[in-house]
């Protein structure tokens, strides 16, 4: 199966969260066309493959606020070789369109935004979610700002749903910290250091890939040498195991494919909407795998 980590040029945000440089920024109606056309040319090309694929969307902006976004979730899902499909959001659409969608198949990552939504409001899109059967998983970002909203998100939430932590970035978190984090997320840990991967054996470039809205193929978002292209297939004849190229890697949708860490066993079944193997969590990563 190949996995493919899609983001194409949709740049657009109906939040803004101060730690996002995408917050409140607006495409323009070229912009969003270009986009609806790539994403309309990625299922294309997705319909016409005879591999099972797993698609995960990361855009930079919100994706299901636009109409071909959610139509893409709901093809895509329909797809007898797509085996998941799955989204970043923050959960700021209606949900009732996900009724169309093959629910053993969609899924979504939530983020709540404490500050740009009513916890209340989030709550009752995610019980939305839960009536229609639809897979999902909610994160927060863990600012100390945060630290009590996301607390009485996870008292709230159904004990079924996953609350994940990712650290924020360039923050550094001594241990009383860590700990109140990891009371809300177990695995906290696994997002609180970068992982050191150069040289270490990592399933991207060869069983997953990061696509752009060109189609172009490299091994993940964060390596920059490009593979080849999606639509004339160039792409294909340099899939190949290969050793992480960077000092390290600090971004979820990036480490929990290398292979120095329990990630695909923690999240089996799960891996692209992260959510967890039930009913118990792995091991923590020794000192040996991060810093």
């Amino acid at each position: 199966m190949l996995t493919i980590l899609y983001r194409g040029p949709l740049a657009s945000c109906d939040y803004d969260c101060p730690y996002c440089p995408f917050a409140k920024r607006r495409d323009t109606r070229e912009q969003l066309r270009a986009d609806r056309a790539a994403l309309e040319r990625f299922c294309a090309w997705a319909a016409d493959q005879d591999e099972d694929l797993s698609i995960l969307f990361t855009p930079w902006g919100e994706g299901l606020v636009r109409s071909w976004y959610r139509r893409a979730l709901v093809d895509l899902s329909r797809l007898p070789r797509v085996r998941r499909v799955a989204i970043q959001t923050n959960l700021s659409c209606r949900t009732g369109w996900l009724a169309d969608a093959d629910r053993d198949t969609v899924a979504l990552w939530c983020t709540y935004h404490p500050g740009q939504t009513p916890r209340d409001r989030f709550l009752t899109k995610t019980a939305e979610l839960t009536t229609l059967g639809v897979r999902f998983s909610v994160g927060v970002v863990g600012l100390p700002e945060h630290l009590e909203a996301a607390r009485r998100l996870r008292a709230e939430l159904p004990d079924s749903v996953y609350l994940w932590v990712n650290a924020a970035e360039g923050h550094e978190y001594i241990d009383a910290d860590a700990a109140d984090w990891t009371e809300i997320d177990p695995l906290f840990e696994f997002s609180r250091h970068p992982h050191r991967t150069r040289g270490s054996a990592c399933r991207t470039g060869d069983s997953v890939v990061s696509v752009d809205g060109a189609g172009t193929v490299r091994r993940c978002h964060f390596v920059p040498e490009v593979l080849g292209n999606l639509h004339d297939g160039s792409f294909r004849h340099a899939l190949r195991p290969r050793p992480c190229p960077l000092d390290v890697c600090d971004c979820h949708i990036g480490y929990v494919h290398a292979e120095q860490l329990p990630l695909y066993d923690v999240f089996a079944g799960g891996v692209l909407e992260r959510i967890p193997t039930e009913p118990v969590w792995l091991p923590l990563p020794t000192a040996s795998t991060s810093h």
